[in-house]
């Protein structure tokens, strides 16, 4: 059992270390927007997510530029831009960057690996932060360039395409809102005027340029602001409305939200609670298909404030998490679980239970329920 869990581990860990996938699922174009918090003000980037979105093999380096605005009120100088592979190059200026100027990041992806996915990252180093800002750049190479019908048509709601109908927002903070742009497709001949209904309340959703015109891409941008009362994943739709019509399919995006804990004092994040489990993962060993197994995750709070644990989020409905009331400073307590193993697949089971704290050192906690069924 330990190596089935072990090898699951390995497994994701190989995963994220950005390997191409060249089978990889659609990749929405994106745009993030965030502002990045320091001692007297912050700094703000146009966009922290730049998509290239599908290119082909034969079109050479592809080149992005991310903006950084200064909005405090002393100078800010970028140290260092690390890129995660040699693919990519950098150049950005070590000038400061004065209160209210801007500075720019370009960043070129040689665009040698031929069809597949890219997913990079340039970790940048700047005065005033205490830790790197992760930017992204990624897209999908062709081999050959496709038709308009050809990359958007894989989801059709009348002459509207899409790649996908659900999207994954990068994680997002309390007080703050992340946003992503998709593109769709006007695959029909006439404009093609593109309204949405039954929106999240968190949910802003706009369209550019609408009407759409015939046989041209557009871009959706999807806009989330965190909801005091939503911690970790929540998902949130809008249905599309075609040149009046109201789809059939909606589209859902989905975001984690986690406390936000940027304006902490460094003597507040030393008082804060630490949450150590005994153990992050239960085996329960093999049991018959139908057995119910309840199980307690023992754990003590390090810190030195109570201990809040906002939500826990399973990845099967068959897991029931209990959380436990707030846990005081050195006091221990226990999450208890149950889990009902009859609509659970024969074999190898782990299940992963992520729970949403409080705490600035632990701000989410990955538990794993691990066995196996037999009929």
């Amino acid at each position: 059992m330990k190596f089935m869990f072990m090898t699951i581990v390995a497994a994701l860990g190989l995963m994220a270390c950005g390997q191409r996938n060249t089978k990889a699922a659609p990749v929405a174009e994106a745009e993030v927007r965030e502002t990045v918090l320091i001692e007297e003000g912050s700094i703000s980037w146009d966009t922290m997510l730049y998509d290239f979105g599908d290119v082909s093999a034969d079109d050479g380096p592809l080149t992005c530029t991310f903006t950084l605005t200064n909005g405090s009120e002393q100078p800010v100088a970028i140290y260092e831009v690390v890129s995660s592979c040699g693919c990519t190059g950098v150049s950005f200026s070590r000038e400061p960057v004065q209160p209210g100027g801007s500075a720019t990041i370009s960043a070129t992806y040689k665009n040698e690996d031929g069809p597949g996915a890219f997913d990079k990252t340039l970790t940048v180093y700047i005065s005033g932060i205490r830790k790197p800002v992760i930017l992204r750049l990624r897209g999908i190479v062709h081999e050959k360039k496709k038709s308009l019908s050809q990359l958007y048509g894989i989801e059709r709601l009348g002459d509207l395409g899409l790649k996908a109908l659900e999207y994954k927002l990068p994680t997002l903070k309390q007080g703050l809102q992340v946003s992503e742009s998709i593109t769709v497709a006007n695959l029909g001949r006439k404009p093609l005027k593109l309204e949405f209904t039954d929106v999240s309340p968190q949910l802003k959703v706009k369209a550019s340029p609408n009407p759409i015109p015939a046989q041209t891409t557009a871009q959706v941008t999807f806009t989330v602001t965190a909801d005091p009362d939503l911690y970790g994943s929540n998902t949130y739709t809008a249905t599309p409305v075609v040149n009046g019509k109201k789809a059939a399919k909606g589209i859902t995006v989905k975001a984690f939200t986690q406390e936000n804990f940027a304006l902490l004092t460094p003597e507040q994040r030393d008082a804060a609670a630490i949450p150590m489990f005994k153990s992050s993962t239960h085996e329960f060993g093999t049991v018959a298909k139908g057995t119910v197994i309840e199980a307690d995750f023992l754990l003590e709070n390090k810190g030195k404030s109570p201990l809040h644990f906002f939500k826990a989020d399973v990845e099967d409905a068959s897991l029931k998490p209990v959380l436990p009331e707030d846990i005081g400073p050195g006091e221990k307590g226990a999450l208890h679980f149950r889990l009902d193993t009859q609509g659970l697949p024969e074999g190898e089971n782990v299940i992963m239970l992520t729970l949403t704290t409080n705490s600035p050192l632990r701000p989410v906690v990955n538990l794993f329920v691990a066995g196996v069924i037999r009929q």
